[in-house]
């Protein structure tokens, strides 16, 4: 496919709400790659400086594709508000707590032209401190995975835990049941194959559904360990009490909505009790340790 002239071959599609300074240093490391790009900042209802300093960048960076007016639409609605608007023939999705170094996208370029369609690519992320984060490498999510992983059994049954990051990181490219939404790139046809994320989900599950629908449309997913990006989590200024209500909702949307044939319906209710029961303590686990400090 020939590109026009002024056609930027990716589209990075960046969702933000409230993300905190984090969020500058992640453009900046995408205005800084080599590639031909647009960014597509997809405002999700940041404080208003926040949102004028963006506007202002968008003014200067004819890159800059600056999204706004559709307040906090959740996080699958707003990478698909990204995604439509972009021109870019391939998409990454990168959150806005993402730090890329130089020539990432020239490399995810190169995968690009070797790689047989449907696939999808996920990078190795670490955090501050250089650690394999949980999320970069992941089985495919089901109800038993999720108990292995609620109860931290994995080293009971290394092969049914969902998160691989405390296993030895491959020396090339390897498929991989299930990658993060914090970095993911594939291209704008395989993307919308499948309609694009489920906007059902306001916050968290929506990459893992993604990943199983992708692979039950007959996608690859492959883990890339060659590149790695530092992804600086919990810089989100929202409460933990309606992160971890929207990530409860999301699982058990994902194992009603992906297992309900598989799974009897009293299994679920009892699946979503013990979500919900989780989720509390958690919640309350935070507030008791943000008393104490």
């Amino acid at each position: 496919m020939t590109l026009a002239k002024d056609q930027p071959a990716i589209s990075v599609v960046m969702v933000s709400y409230y993300t905190g300074p984090v969020l500058f240093e992640a453009i900046a490391s995408v205005l800084a790659q080599t590639a031909p790009l647009e960014l597509m900042l997809v405002d999700n209802g940041n404080p208003p400086h926040v949102a004028a300093t963006l506007r202002a960048m968008a003014a200067r960076d004819s890159r800059i594709r600056y999204l706004s007016g559709h307040g906090n639409a959740g996080f699958s609605k707003g990478c698909n508000i990204g995604a439509r608007a972009a021109r870019g023939t391939q998409l990454l999705f990168l959150n806005p707590d993402g730090v890329m170094p130089p020539g990432i996208l020239a490399c995810l370029a190169d995968y690009a032209a070797r790689l047989p369609s449907p696939f999808m690519l996920g990078a190795r992320l670490i955090d501050e401190q250089g650690r394999d984060q949980r999320g970069c490498r992941r089985a495919l999510l089901t109800p038993i995975s999720a108990f292995i992983e609620a109860f931290h059994l994995g080293r009971l049954f290394p092969r049914l835990r969902l998160n691989r990051h405390e296993e030895a990181v491959p020396t090339a490219l390897t498929p991989m049941p299930a990658i993060s939404g914090a970095f993911m790139f594939l291209t704008q046809a395989d993307f919308w194959r499948i309609n694009g994320f489920d906007e059902d989900y306001f916050l968290h599950v929506d990459d893992l559904d993604f990943c199983l629908r992708f692979r039950r449309a007959g996608g690859e997913i492959y883990f890339a360990p060659d590149i790695i990006v530092m992804h600086v989590c919990s810089t989100s200024q929202a409460s933990v009490a309606l992160i971890e209500r929207h990530k409860a909702r999301g699982f058990s949307q994902y194992f009603h909505k992906n297992f309900a044939t598989q799974y009897s319906p009293l299994f679920l209710w009892l699946l979503d009790l013990a979500i919900w029961l989780r989720q509390e303590w958690r919640i309350g686990l935070a507030a008791w340790r943000s008393a104490w400090n």
